[in-house]
C-alpha cells in the first residue's frame, strides 16, 4: 500500500496563533511582557517552541539556554491549555485527506511537535479518527529530520515506507523525505512559502485541491 504523510504546523494547519500565546505567557512571566508578534512571527512559531522562547530571548536581549531549558515544559503547560483557540486547517486541507483516503491511499501524520499535544489538538479539532497514523517528536528515539520516524508513519499507515510521500512546509521536511530516499511536497502557502523553491522539493502544493493529481505522479495510485 502506497502512503502519504503530512507534516501537522505549517503544512495542514495554521497553529501559530494558539503557539505565540504559549509563548508570551512564558515571556509575561519572565516580565518582558508580550514579546511575539501574532503574524510577524508565525514563522518562528512553526519552527518549535525552543525557538520561540530563543527567538524572543534574543530580541529583549535576555537568552541563555539555561532559560530555554527552564521556560520550555511551561511553555509545553500553557500551549496543552489553549491549544486549539486559533488554529484552523488551512483551505482544502481535510477535503485533500478524505480524496486521498478515498482513493486508497493510507494517510498519517509525522510531526516535531510531541505526540501528545498533536493528538490532543487533533482530537479538540474534530479530525483525529482522519489520520490512521501519529508519529511525533517523541514517540520514538528521533525526530525528524532522520528519516525513521516518516518510515514509522508510513508503517503504521499501513504502507510500506519506500512508498510514500512527505507533504511538508520546510527544510526539516525536505531533508527528511530525502534521508528516506522519498519524494517530498512542500506547500507555498504557509509563513515560508516563498522560500520552499529553494528547497527543490519534487513539488509544490499552492492549493490543496492539486494534492490527489500531484501524489498519484509522484508514487503511481495506491495498490
Amino acid at each position: 500500500m502506497r502512503s502519504v504523510i503530512f507534516d501537522l504546523d505549517g503544512t495542514l494547519a495554521d497553529t501559530s496563533g494558539d503557539l505565540l500565546a504559549a509563548a508570551n505567557h512564558c515571556f509575561r512571566e519572565m516580565g518582558h511582557g508580550d514579546v511575539l508578534i501574532h503574524g510577524q512571527d508565525a514563522g518562528v512559531a512553526l519552527r518549535g517552541g525552543r525557538m520561540m522562547l530563543t527567538h524572543g530571548l534574543k530580541r529583549v536581549g535576555a537568552y541563555s539556554e539555561d532559560t530555554v531549558n527552564d521556560y520550555y515544559p511551561v511553555l509545553l503547560e500553557a500551549y496543552a491549555q489553549d491549544i486549539d483557540t486559533h488554529t484552523v486547517f488551512y483551505p482544502g486541507a481535510l477535503e485533500a485527506v478524505d480524496a486521498l483516503q478515498a482513493a486508497g491511499y493510507g494517510v498519517g501524520i509525522c510531526t516535531n511537535k510531541p505526540e501528545g499535544l498533536a493528538d490532543l489538538l487533533l482530537t479538540r479539532l474534530g479530525v483525529r479518527d482522519r489520520f490512521v497514523s501519529l508519529v511525533g517528536a517523541d514517540t520514538l528515539p528521533v525526530r525528524k529530520p532522520d528519516p525513521e520516524p516518516l518510515r514509522e508513519a508510513a508503517r503504521r499507515a499501513g504502507g510500506h515506507p519506500d512508498h510514500c510521500v512527505l507533504i511538508g512546509d520546510s527544510d526539516t521536511d525536505r531533508n527528511t523525505a530525502r534521508a528516506a530516499g522519498v519524494p517530498s511536497v512542500l506547500v507555498t502557502f504557509g509563513p515560508s512559502g516563498e522560500d520552499m523553491a529553494a528547497l527543490e522539493p519534487e513539488a509544490l502544493l499552492h492549493h490543496f485541491d492539486d494534492l490527489p493529481e500531484i501524489v498519484s505522479g509522484l508514487i503511481g495510485v495506491a495498490a
